[in-house]
């Protein structure tokens, strides 16, 4: 099943530009796994050595934060959108 995942402006350096790539995928994990082996280097800024997902980078699945859900688990159907947004640091 198809997923449209929406990439952020410093990660489309890896996907040719494009701000949004379809992958076949059946949870958030595989998901990962499938952009990797399309986009390499995705995989190393999204996930930790541990394989999990950074503790900076949120993920979406249609406007839900996947920690709220079942994180690496969470299931996905066809036509599911999967946000990527890195967590923007403020302060001094």
């Amino acid at each position: 099943m198809a997923v449209t995942v929406r990439i952020p402006t410093p990660l489309r350096k890896l996907t040719a530009g494009a701000d949004e790539v379809s992958v076949e995928a059946t949870n958030i994990g595989s998901m990962i796994d499938n952009l990797e082996a399309a986009h390499a280097g995705l995989k190393e800024r999204l996930c930790d050595e541990s394989g999990e997902i950074r503790r900076f980078v949120n993920v979406y699945l249609n406007d839900e934060d996947v920690r709220f859900l079942k994180g690496r688990e969470t299931a996905l159907k066809d036509g599911d959108e999967v946000s990527i947004v890195p967590a923007i640091a403020g302060g001094k």
